[in-house]
């Protein structure tokens, strides 16, 4: 059998992605396709409607993403919570264009995630 000396690599940012990639000799030209898939980030969202983050949530499978949602979200008995937005940045970056085609407080939250997204190297 062969050895295939698998491990893990940590890649924290999306220079150590395309550094990576570049390293095992992919096309330079399909290196920024790749590295924002490889950077997983979750992000925090407070006081967030939760009519909102059910949609959110909706919007995030659609792209193979996760969003956690208080226990009780559908139900709607509280009118807000806090969820757990969770994928990578190309996911991410089109959940912002997703939530863009909604309403006001969705493009809210798409601007502030754009924000946030925009610090991330």
């Amino acid at each position: 059998m062969t050895e295939h000396n698998l491990h893990i690599i940590e890649i924290k940012t999306l220079q150590d992605a395309k550094e990576e990639i570049r390293k095992i000799g992919s096309d330079s030209e399909s290196i920024e396709i790749m590295a924002p898939k490889a950077i997983l980030k979750v992000i925090k969202l407070e006081n967030v409607v939760l009519q909102d983050a059910i949609i959110i949530k909706q919007d995030m499978l659609s792209i193979g993403g996760e969003v956690a949602v208080p226990k009780n979200t559908f139900e709607l008995h509280k009118k807000t919570g806090e969820i757990l937005v969770i994928g990578t940045l190309k996911q991410l970056r089109d959940l912002i264009i997703k939530l863009n085609r909604h309403y006001s407080r969705l493009k809210n939250i798409a601007k502030q995630l754009e924000i946030v997204l925009r610090d991330v190297k």
